[in-house]
């Protein structure tokens, strides 16, 4: 994909809603850092990126290294005046963040390291958001291997990949910068005591304000940072996100102790199996991002998914209304056990893994620094830090069931417990509000419409029926809540579509096909472009443009170039030779050339080139 047309779409997530007053919360089309990663695959490497707007250059700290040493490249930006990448993943559109990403054989590489980054106010948002504009330096800091394997050369290829959003106060572009590349000298007499330059500060060179220095957690030594996962994991077991799960929890300990010990023992293991499963399940996840994508695992970037964070919504209401006593919680016999009760090994790892799940939402800093910890070292050491937060999950539960004796200090049960559980529900919804702010602006009323709507399923799942209810009734009266669910989930949560335009999806035959008998209009636009975001709402919304597109037999195309390999995104530079998005192409049959409309203020025209065309027959 061309640098002009992934940047033109960043500002369309964050910046499309309303641009007078609340233009999306540019958090929450974090999905496509996931495409950030996927889109990496450019021209050849060099060792200097040009293009119009920016020049990216590689530079080694020494001219040569020593096996088992440390040394850093230095990569310098030089912007255009009135350009600047974002800097922050959490302020920018789409996460379309700059991002820097090394690689090479037998070196190491620790995160990057960058400098403060500017305030700049952003027009479209109407929020000040953190840029690098101008010249700037990342410094990528690395350490050589002590033993490297003999292969007749005495340097290393490295190669780094440059990605994210150059933006001005007009358009943006996605540059596909490709990669940078270097070669690395290793010998044994290296003389590294004259550096061409020095790191900065990493206290003062940290980013995300959430979490500490990246370098400071990745300077720690191993048995810090394990001990660190350790106390990550057994936080865990206090948030609120799990409580729901909790009374299940002590009632199935409870009851494991009157078995046998061994029975009890295996049980409760089987349960802190689950709780190891669901973190098996990062580590798995982290192994295969970084042999086959060359990118780590985030703890939260399941959060940039606006899928997910709708679900989560929706799971943590329908918890709340469980700890309000609407309706209960029991598990498939499948999952429980023979008896189903829950009983079962089955049933006990299905309990764990739904523990470690429920615990996500509400994990906070020393969980996220433990796991960016993890995420900078070598793949055994970092897979084993995963583990060590699920281990310091389970150690409570794996006490509790080895040693029966601590169940007398339990508190006893009483109306406490009662007014504890249902109050714990009201912390819940604030968390589900606090995850509905992460949506879409476009997204958000829809969730909550069918927040209510599901909330009122499961009161009839629960409070229409009782233990002495004829089976066929609950029957009738389950199928009947699923379906209005299902009918209004089908309603509510697929994307919207806008205004009264009957839109079909870029095809560039049938484009061709038509293009000589009838007018055609062509938006190009992206999920992560706000200038996108404020087009649809304040030009394709219109109804007076809806109309005319439809009396003038207009054939509508949107042109969807959120991701490098979509066909549109290749006719916006192949077909149409444009930079970036928005703009809208609009081919009429008796011209030779197409009218083009760029940027924010495009209604007037628009309705002008569509009002001089002939109605249709």
């Amino acid at each position: 994909m061309n640098i002009e047309q992934r940047v033109s779409n960043s500002r369309r997530w964050a910046s499309c809603g309303e641009i007078h007053h609340s233009i999306l919360d540019i958090r929450y089309s974090i999905f496509l850092v996931l495409f950030a990663v996927n889109a990496f695959a450019g021209p050849a490497s060099i060792g200097v990126i040009k293009t119009d707007i920016v020049t990216a250059s590689v530079e080694q700290q020494y001219e040569a290294v020593q096996p088992g040493s440390k040394s850093a490249l230095a990569v310098h930006f030089d912007l255009k005046k009135d350009w600047h990448f974002y800097a922050s993943a959490r302020t920018a559109p789409g996460g379309m963040n700059l991002k820097i990403k090394p690689s090479a054989e037998n070196l190491s590489f620790s995160h990057p390291i960058f400098p403060q980054p500017k305030l700049h106010f952003d027009k479209f948002s109407g929020k000040k958001l953190e840029v690098f504009s101008n010249r700037f330096t990342v410094f990528l800091p690395f350490s050589v291997e002590l033993y490297l394997p003999r292969t007749g050369r005495d340097s290393v290829d490295v190669r780094v990949g440059v990605e994210g959003a150059v933006c001005s106060d007009v358009q943006c572009r996605m540059p596909d910068f490709g990669q940078l590349s270097t070669k690395v000298r290793i010998t044994g007499n290296a003389a590294m005591s004259e550096p061409k330059f020095s790191l900065p500060d990493l206290q003062k060179s940290a980013q995300e304000a959430k979490l500490p220095a990246t370098g400071q957690w990745t300077s720690y030594s191993a048995w810090f940072a394990l001990g660190l996962a350790l106390l990550a994991g057994l936080t865990l077991n206090i948030m609120p996100c799990v409580w729901p799960v909790l009374p299940l929890i002590v009632m199935r300990i409870v009851e494991q102790a009157k078995e046998s010990k061994s029975k009890s023992t295996a049980l409760g293991l089987a349960f802190c199996l689950g709780i190891l499963l669901f973190f098996a399940c990062l580590a798995g996840a982290n192994i295969i991002l970084q042999l086959f994508y060359g990118t780590v695992l985030q703890w939260g970037d399941q959060f940039r998914s606006p899928a997910f964070v709708a679900g989560m919504v929706l799971l943590l209401v329908a918890l709340a209304l469980f700890m309000f006593g609407v309706f209960n919680i029991t598990l498939p016999s499948a999952i429980a056990g023979k008896s189903g009760s829950g009983k079962g090994h089955f049933g006990a790892v299905g309990m764990g893994f739904l523990a470690a799940i429920l615990s996500t939402p509400c994990s906070f800093a020393i969980l996220a620094a433990a796991f960016a910890w993890a995420q900078a070292r070598p793949l055994p050491l970092g897979t084993l830090a995963i583990m060590v937060i699920g281990v310091g999950m389970a150690v409570p539960y794996a006490l509790l069931t080895s040693m029966p004796g601590l169940l007398s200090r339990l508190p006893k049960p009483g109306r406490w417990m009662e007014l504890f559980k249902q109050t714990i529900g009201f912390v819940l919804l604030i968390i589900a509000v606090k995850l509905i702010a992460a949506l879409p602006q476009t997204r958000r009323m829809d969730v909550l419409y069918f927040a209510v709507v599901l909330s009122f399923c499961l009161w009839m799942w629960g409070g229409w029926v009782s233990p002495i209810t004829p089976r066929k009734r609950k029957w009738i009266i389950r199928i009947i809540a699923v379906a209005i669910a299902v009918t209004a989930g089908l309603w509510l949560l697929p994307e919207p579509k806008t205004g009264g335009i009957d839109w079909q999806q870029h095809d560039t035959a049938m484009i061709e096909q038509a293009r000589g008998q009838r007018p055609v209009l062509i938006e190009f636009m992206a999920d992560w472009c706000l200038t996108c975001k404020a087009v649809e709402k304040t030009v394709y919304s219109r109804r007076d443009i809806a109309e005319l597109i439809e009396r003038k037999g207009v054939l509508a195309i949107k042109a969807d170039t959120t991701l490098a390999d979509y066909p549109a995104t290749v006719a916006l530079k192949n077909i149409y030779n444009e930079p970036g998005v928005p703009v809208t192409i609009l081919l009429v049959p008796a011209r030779a050339e197409p009218a083009r409309l760029h940027g924010l203020l495009i209604g007037g025209r628009l309705k002008k080139l569509l009002q001089d065309l002939p109605d249709r027959d």
